[in-house]
């Protein structure tokens, strides 16, 4: 498959409200992928617009069954937060609601 780019998860922006990561493509739109596209492997973000992707960068750690993504905000529901979760907190920009 080829890609136009390879990016880093900290440069998309990220979207709370529609749980979607968000970076510009050079044809104006941009290119987007869920959050749980992300949970479930996806690497490849599209823009609706055009035919471009790009391959996202980021690393995946699992905790107790749990995905956690480092370096992107990941919101977890409050009863599924532990005392174990806090150091990973730290790490991941964990965001509990």
């Amino acid at each position: 498959m080829n890609v136009y780019d390879e990016i880093e998860i900290e440069d998309f922006t990220f979207n709370e409200e529609l749980e979607l990561y968000h970076y510009p493509c050079p044809c104006g739109d941009r290119f987007e992928i869920s959050l749980d596209d992300l949970r479930d492997g996806e690497e490849i973000a599209y823009c609706s617009s055009c035919s471009l992707m790009v391959r996202v960068i980021y690393d995946q750690v699992f905790n107790d069954n749990r995905y956690f993504l480092t370096n992107v905000k990941l919101i977890l529901p409050k009863n599924k937060f532990t005392q174990d979760d806090k150091e990973l907190n730290a790490q991941s920009r964990l965001i509990v609601v």
